[in-house]
């Protein structure tokens, strides 16, 4: 009974997990441009190594080593690689570190003292970081892991007092080779929870994309690492700002991601496009409005001679007046995707007026459009970019059969029309991301 009420459990847990819209991998062929970076990182975090004074008596012989500072990381081998199940570890081997001390030797009433360079030869570093996610969504450092040894150290003692920094620097090394080990690991463990966290905490997971609509990109589920790639779920839904509170429910199928041959991949489900375009839709966006010279002169000259009988019939003083066109979507578009491409269908309708100045408009004729565009997307630094292209369309009248039959000698024509000098618009649009 126990096994049985721990599979139900479980399968109401997957039943009710969120899916993802959106997924990002990152492969093993991206990490050598983090490394870089994190290598800098790293050295920066060395240099801010604080060795407590070292301080010591052989004889006679009262010694004090102070002021130690590390002034340099110099690399021969270093390796940034995934662990699974959450890690990215970095190796250093047979690296060295720079220092810079302050020495100081009493014998009597005789005093020496300078300032003088060592190395710590044969520097080793194992540090592993655990990433998952925090409770508002963002990516984080849960835990740091960490390995350092120092193998030799060499300083060259000068001075009048050389031949007795020699004879103490068994002691002085080995003193200082301990306290460096001691010092390496809580040093990086505090620059990965405490620093890196921090950075990631001003990572926004809601942003604005303009005035009207919202993204939600926060993760769903700690990030996944396998020995090759990092591959992280994100929510990846969009909200109108004047609604913050509302969400679409996701029943897309989720994002796959097969491929590891370039650095990063990014997927996508229909999910994510639907609540964009619902979030417009909600949001009163999803219109277009032509009137006079925004009109296409084709189109203009084409929809007065389909038009010609109604508009003979009006009054003189409105025969002339500017033509309007508005396009307006009635329900939230739909994505489709498929190998084939993918495809987004809308229905909208179509109003065709006269405006007389400073007089109410004079309808012509009202129409309901469906239309299928084939949608192209690129991604281009930070913005997802589209490009539209009207595939199917398809016009009828909302009023009675008999007009819908007289409209379709404009079917054709007026599809023209909108490829020529609507789409164009519209792409000048999603073009900018």
């Amino acid at each position: 009974m126990a096994l049985l009420g721990a599979l139900l459990l479980a399968f109401l847990v997957g039943a009710h997990a969120e899916l993802p819209g959106c997924k990002i991998r990152i492969t093993s062929k991206a990490l050598e441009l983090v490394k870089q970076e994190g290598l800098r990182f790293l050295e920066q975090e060395l240099e801010t190594i604080t060795i407590p004074d070292l301080r010591g008596r052989e004889g006679q012989f009262y010694y004090n080593i102070s002021e130690v500072k590390v002034t340099e990381l110099q690399l021969t081998s270093s390796e940034l690689h995934f662990q699974p199940e959450q890690e990215l570890v970095l190796q250093i081997t047979n690296a060295s570190l720079g220092l810079r001390f302050r020495r100081q030797l009493v014998y009597w009433f005789l005093y020496d003292g300078g300032y003088i360079n060592a190395s710590a030869e044969g520097v080793s570093i194992r540090t592993a970081l655990q990433l998952s996610r925090d409770a508002t969504g963002r990516i984080k450092v849960s835990n740091v892991s960490c390995q350092a040894s120092v193998s030799r150290m060499h300083a060259a003692f000068g001075g009048t007092f050389k031949k007795v920094y020699e004879f103490l620097s068994t002691f002085i090394i080995s003193g200082m080779r301990f306290l460096l080990n001691q010092q390496i690991c809580p040093v990086l463990y505090h620059a990965g929870t405490v620093l890196l966290n921090s950075l990631l905490d001003t990572v926004p997971v809601r942003s604005s994309v303009d005035e009207l609509v919202g993204i939600d990109y926060s993760l769903l589920k700690d990030p996944v690492a396998s020995d090759s790639n990092l591959d992280m779920d994100f929510r990846g839904a969009f909200f109108p700002l004047a609604e913050e509170n509302w969400s679409l429910t996701n029943r897309a199928v989720e994002p796959q991601l097969q491929e590891e041959e370039r650095m990063v991949y990014v997927a996508f489900s229909e999910f994510f496009f639907d609540s964009a375009m619902e979030s417009y839709f909600r949001a009163e966006a999803l219109k277009l409005s032509l009137v006079g010279d925004k009109v296409p002169h084709d189109l203009d000259m084409l929809l007065r001679a389909t038009y010609f009988g109604s508009i003979v019939l009006l009054s003189p003083a409105v025969i002339d007046s500017p033509l309007k066109l508005e396009l307006r979507v009635l329900e939230p578009p739909r994505c489709t995707i498929k190998p084939s491409g993918s495809t987004v269908s809308v229905t909208a309708s179509v109003t065709i007026a006269l405006v007389p100045p400073d007089q109410p408009e004079v309808q012509l004729s009202s129409m309901i459009m469906d239309a299928r565009l084939s949608a192209k997307m690129a991604l281009r630094g930070k913005a997802l970019r589209t490009q539209l292209d009207l595939r199917r369309f398809r016009i009828y009248s909302n009023q009675s059969a008999l007009e819908s039959l007289a409209l379709i000698p404009l079917q054709a024509p007026l599809k023209t029309m909108l490829q020529i000098g609507v789409m164009p618009m519209l792409n000048e649009r999603m073009w900018r991301g």
